[in-house]
């Protein structure tokens, strides 16, 4: 199969047509480490500026039209920032993607939130859910995307089968308010910042967490959050053959949660992942999945980092759906391992990008956004804009 066939070309630009991704708005802000913030002059501070962020990624790439909103961060006043919110997406042709409930930021949450002993901070958190459901439903957004840092740090300090049920009780409440056409998607992490047990620690108790939820209830894949060398793409294939898989937060990490650029440490990993879900679609499973872009640009420029993240989520994208899976079948069918590996390796080293630079062509948009960012000059403008009106708080301060 050669990739410049017209046939080829064709079948390419129909798996383009059908990806988007969702970019956060809290990938253009100023952000850390647990040492320190590094500060950028081109950071976004305002939601006003994070759209404006979002619609030159779009502008650019195509397939970013959602905008993940963080709600603390993003809306402090909750329903009453909603108005502005919405001139946002009409002045910048954006719209506002799933929603972040904030869980793990207030003084009351450091022995947990809906699984805190105290009654009354359960009630704070679950009160917040409720508020995210309904500015969700204000905004049309479709998911809510959960991620609690609940745990304990020492043995013998949390009854875990108590947080267990009370976790249990809370995001059933949460299901019940959802509306027709929303999700709750349940995501995982393994440690940090509880090291010692984590409430929602692995993709078997998400599965369990959003059963007990309902049936709008999903699990959210991160793709840093497993521990060393875990087979990602086999949880991927359980929960695709369970019906389980409502969306992923892609970022790529070296050592655990590091929220490095995707694809920018192994993105073969990524591939593989892809590969299963083109798989499951050629077995004719029905699929519902939010891709979703949750990275920290600590160290790279924001927008370009989005911009990189975007084209690498395009070209793993593409080169999974090019694998040959009749012919690979076969191989796997009759136990020719070596043929079968190479058969899957050598797409993957399939250089797909004049194909993805063609389309973009026919959809008026840059061969490289990459390069038309840099060539623009958007990021040296808000720059000198944001740098300056930054200077200005900080000696007014």
């Amino acid at each position: 199969m050669k990739p410049t066939d017209a046939v080829d070309l064709d079948h390419a630009f129909k798996v383009l047509d059908s990806f988007q991704i969702e970019i956060p708005s809290w990938g253009f802000a100023n952000t850390g480490t647990r040492f320190g913030k590094y500060l950028q002059a081109a950071a976004a501070s305002t939601l006003e500026e994070k759209f404006a962020d979002a619609a030159e990624v779009n502008r650019l790439t195509g397939v970013t039209p959602t905008l993940a909103l963080h709600v603390l961060w993003d809306l402090p006043r909750g329903e009453a920032d909603l108005p502005a919110l919405k001139d946002l997406e009409g002045q910048y042709g954006i719209k506002s993607g799933s929603i972040n409930p904030n869980l793990f930021q207030d003084q009351e949450y450091k022995y947990g939130s809906l699984c805190n002993p105290s009654a009354v901070v359960r009630g704070q958190a679950l009160a917040h859910m409720l508020n995210s459901v309904e500015i969700a439903k204000a905004v049309d957004s479709r998911d809510i995307s959960l991620w609690v840092a609940d745990g304990s740090n020492y043995p013998g300090t949390q009854s875990m089968r108590k947080r267990i049920g009370w976790l249990e009780e809370a995001l059933h409440i949460v299901h019940e308010h959802l509306g027709p056409n929303q999700r709750l998607l349940v995501e995982y992490k393994p440690f940090e910042p509880a090291f010692y047990h984590t409430d929602i620690a692995d993709w078997g108790m998400s599965t369990h967490f959003a059963k007990k939820a309902g049936p709008k209830a999903r699990v959210l894949v991160d793709t840093g959050h497993h521990y060393q060398g875990q087979n990602i793409e086999q949880i991927v294939a359980w929960l695709l053959h369970t019906d389980m898989l409502g969306g992923f937060h892609f970022n790529d990490r070296r050592y655990a949660d590091d929220d490095l650029t995707l694809g920018s440490i192994d993105p073969y990993q990524i591939f593989r992942i892809f590969h299963e879900i083109h798989a499951a679609a050629t077995d004719g499973l029905k699929l519902d999945i939010a891709f979703m872009v949750d990275q920290s640009h600590n160290l790279k420029g924001k927008i370009e980092a989005v911009v990189q993240t975007v084209m690498a989520a395009q070209e793993l994208y593409l080169k999974a759906a090019l694998v040959d899976r009749e012919r690979l079948a076969q191989l796997q069918q009759s136990c020719e391992l070596v043929a079968a590996e190479e058969l899957f390796r050598g797409t993957f080293w399939m250089d797909v990008r004049p194909m993805i630079a063609a389309w973009r062509e026919t959809h008026g948009l840059p061969a490289n956004p990459l390069e038309a960012l840099r060539a623009s000059g958007y990021v040296e403008r808000i720059s000198k804009e944001r740098g300056k009106r930054a200077s200005a708080l900080s000696n007014y301060a």
